[in-house]
């Protein structure tokens, strides 16, 4: 149960502007997001009648600047201001999708896979800087709670997002849907404008050779056992969701007998479980440890992952999906929590810009060899095996349950 403490301390963040200001900036964001990523999908399978090769540029478009520019998008944010960071972000995306448009209008349709490029590229550099403003403008106690409510608005879209991507292309075609991406772009940039103004940077804490930050934050991490233990876990659990991203609709037709087309309710059982466990983080973060939203997180979808590969029963693998679902919000709040609580303001962006990657790099690899381990094994083997990798990143996070780390964490410099 909540106490009239827990009930104050929630109000009183609901009130802090810069919350209000980031998740309703989120909002509009995520909204732009899904449609550009839907109408643009759907767009090129139409131009293309469904090459597989333009697919997969869209993924390249969408994914590759995470390696190329997370880590310096990261060394950026600490050099930066992150608030202008963030805003002009948003406003190259906006301004890049306005090109866009006009490229469509003269019939080059190839120019949509720049809108995806371009967006992701500046989100490199537009999320590590708004950690940095939650470690700054959020006090410490609450953040889970604060990270909680920002993980629901993505939860909630995961769900809505496909939805209205796909009803937005349908009912207005592609020109009208790049112009809402503009649109919620801007609309984002103009809500973050209001944030709290940036405070002055120490120019002693930085040096003038990007390269050395670079290596700053390399052996920030390696001396920092918790931020060092997240890192690992990452790279498991990166390992364990590349073995079964592209292998769902197996579940359906391999071990349920079930028609292809029935992959969308596994799905929508899925999102459904992020909106309610996002729901249920918000409630839960102000009795429960960060650290216990990990080790849940994992051990649930360890369990899930093994009984989804060797269930038979419609009922039963829906249901596994519902509670991996269910545990991600948590699972990812607690992530950022760590992070934030563990490493200095001066330091925050190159830790997000280091250990982001390291979860998506993971799961590129195995997702590479999917497909053709699973021709030489089974989907029953694959699941089997992504559950064992997420075990694995539970006991690695063990030692965040003894002592030591404790005392770390309370020690941590909050600036």
């Amino acid at each position: 149960m909540f106490n009239w403490v827990e009930i104050a301390g929630m109000s009183k963040l609901l009130r802090n502007r810069f919350l209000i200001g980031i998740l309703l900036s989120m909002t509009f964001l995520q909204l732009g997001i899904w449609v550009r990523n839907f109408a643009v999908l759907l767009f090129v399978m139409e131009k293309t009648s469904g090459s597989a090769l333009a697919v997969s540029l869209i993924s390249v478009a969408e994914f590759a600047p995470i390696f190329i520019f997370s880590f310096i998008g990261g060394v950026w944010a600490d050099r930066w201001k992150p608030k202008k960071t963030m805003v002009w972000c948003d406003i190259g995306s906006a301004v890049s999708v306005a090109f866009v448009l006009v490229a469509l209008l003269f019939g080059t349709w190839k120019a949509v896979f720049l809108a995806t490029l371009v967006s992701s590229i500046l989100s490199q550099f537009s999320q590590p800087s708004s950690m940095k403003l939650f470690k700054r403008q959020v006090p410490e106690e609450q953040l889970q709670t604060g990270m909680s409510m920002f993980q629901s608005v993505i939860a909630v879209f995961t769900l809505l997002g496909p939805i209205l991507g796909t009803l937005c292309y349908y009912q207005f075609g592609i020109s009208i849907s790049i112009g809402l991406v503009s649109v919620c772009f801007f609309l984002s940039a103009a809500v973050l404008s209001f944030l709290p103004a940036d405070t002055k940077l120490v120019k002693k804490e930085h040096s003038n050779d990007m390269r050395i930050e670079m290596v700053q934050g390399l052996k920030y991490i390696r001396e920092k056992r918790i931020l060092l233990l997240l890192g690992t876990c990452f790279c498991f659990t990166g390992l364990g969701v590349g073995f079964i991203q592209p292998l769902g609709i197996f579940l359906i037709t391999d071990r349920l007998g079930l028609p292809k087309e029935d992959l969308q309710w596994l799905l929508s059982l899925n999102g459904m479980g992020m909106i309610l466990g996002g729901a249920l983080t918000v409630m839960l973060s102000n009795v429960m440890q960060a650290r216990s939203l990990l080790a849940i997180g994992l051990a649930v979808n360890a369990l899930c992952m093994a009984v989804s590969g060797l269930s038979t029963f419609m009922w039963l693998t829906f249901l596994a999906q519902f509670f991996i679902g269910m545990v991600t919000p948590g699972f990812q709040v607690a992530v950022q929590t760590l992070i934030l609580k563990n490493t200095e303001q001066s330091y925050v962006g190159r830790v997000n810009g280091i250990l982001s990657p390291l979860f998506m790099g993971s799961m590129l690899i195995t997702m590479s060899m999917s497909g053709w381990l699973k021709d030489q094994l089974s989907v029953t083997v694959m699941y089997l095996l992504a559950g064992a990798f997420f075990g694995f990143g539970l006991l690695i996070i063990a030692p965040l349950f003894r002592k030591e780390p404790l005392a770390e964490i309370k020690s941590v410099n909050t600036l």
